[in-house]
């Protein structure tokens, strides 16, 4: 029993203020903030964070300690109020909610020997999650230039810089590294891929099949080692890595289908890449439903704006993607009729519009004036001749 009272007694004093101390004092908010963070509950740790960082500059705190206590013993940036275990928690927790920008305003102006490496790193991949490659890039080199062996951020400031079209620095900064340690994977993705924007097909297909060696068979090694095979002309591992990504993809990738058809066309399997070939075809071609959509309504601004040709062009890609549109036929034939103008043209597209228009079981009242008027000027006009009416 006395055991008991002991740690009940213990457990109020990690949530109890001690005594003279009021509940919204700096160091019990960010007890009850720690308390909150162990549970995962960053929405009511963010309320005590928060708190007591409006209560730091508030209050005017000017000292601090470089260790986690309020010693305050030695002074903080003249400009900055808060102590630095204030910022870094509120931070920490700004991160872990995906509260990016709020994390950079917390840590950017922080003296560098101030931040952890985890700080280091929530400032760094809060600038990439907001495509903020210039910042991730430059604070990623000074934490790598600190903390040479992480290994995921070499790996993402490698990729950053191929990104950015300097695949030689990326290049640079991935050999760094695996001159101590060849077997990372992340590193070696990342290096070989700054291989391949570089054009040094050979380096990166060797470091793409020690990926493979190393157990890596995303869709990016295989696709990746396959183009850097085609480019060195060893088609049949080009043939096999190819192959194998288009199968990852379950067989939805455009571009591999297409690499994979000139493969096959190249090394003498003409029937196979003919089968890629119009796949690449048929998974290349636009969304139906949309481009009906956006070739309709290019059509109609152009017309309104009476750029009737451009108006003419658009409706007649309309009906590649959409060959039943009976209007679209009448508006055609009266942009050559009244318009352009062009007799014959207005001629052959008001008679497409009536082979449609009048299989329709029930025309609506605007169809019927359509088809009347559409049947009148073909049995009074002469097409042969320009018309200007309007």
């Amino acid at each position: 029993m006395n055991k008991f009272l002991t740690l009940f007694s213990l457990a109020l004093l990690t949530v109890l203020p001690v005594k003279g101390e009021d509940s919204d004092s700096l160091s019990v908010c960010l007890q009850k903030g720690d308390s909150c963070m162990q549970q995962y509950n960053t929405f009511e740790a963010l309320k005590y964070y928060q708190r007591a960082y409006d209560q730091a500059q508030a209050q005017g705190i000017t000292r601090f300690s470089m260790n986690d206590d309020f010693s305050m013993s030695k002074p903080y940036v003249p400009e900055d109020r808060v102590p630095r275990q204030i910022r870094l928690k509120l931070a920490d927790c700004q991160y872990k909610r995906a509260n990016y920008r709020e994390t950079t305003e917390l840590l950017k102006n922080m003296p560098e020997d101030s931040l952890t490496h985890e700080s280091f790193r929530q400032l760094a991949y809060s600038y990439k999650k907001q495509d903020d490659i210039g910042s991730f890039i430059y604070w990623a080199e000074q934490l790598v230039n600190r903390y040479p062996m992480d290994g995921e951020v070499v790996a993402a400031l490698s990729q950053a810089y191929t990104s950015s079209e300097q695949p030689q620095k990326g290049i640079v900064c991935g050999m760094r590294y695996c001159q101590k340690d060849s077997t990372n994977i992340m590193v070696n993705r990342a290096l070989a891929d700054a291989w391949f924007v570089n054009r040094d097909f050979s380096a990166a297909s060797k470091l793409y099949e020690r990926l493979m060696q190393q157990g890596d068979s995303t869709f990016n090694t295989l696709y990746s080692a396959g183009l850097s095979y085609s480019m060195t002309k060893d088609l049949d591992r080009a043939y096999t890595y190819l192959r194998d990504a288009l199968f990852l993809s379950q067989m939805q990738h455009a571009n591999c289908a297409w690499r994979l058809g000139v493969v096959c066309v190249d090394t003498q399997r003409f029937e196979e890449g003919l089968g890629y070939l119009d796949l690449a075809n048929q998974l290349l071609l636009p969304d139906t439903t949309t481009m009906k959509a956006i070739t309709l309504s290019k059509g109609e601004a152009y017309y309104l704006t009476e750029h009737y040709d451009k108006a003419v062009d658009a409706w007649k890609e309309h009906l590649a993607y959409n060959p039943s549109s009976i209007a679209t036929y009448y508006n055609i034939a009266s942009a050559y009729y009244y318009y352009l103008p062009d007799g014959q043209m207005a001629k052959t597209y008001y008679e497409k519009f009536l082979n449609l228009a009048r299989k329709e079981e029930t025309p609506t009242p605007q169809l019927k004036e359509m088809i009347e008027k559409a049947e009148m000027l073909l049995r009074t006009t002469n097409f042969g001749k320009s018309k200007t009416k309007k």
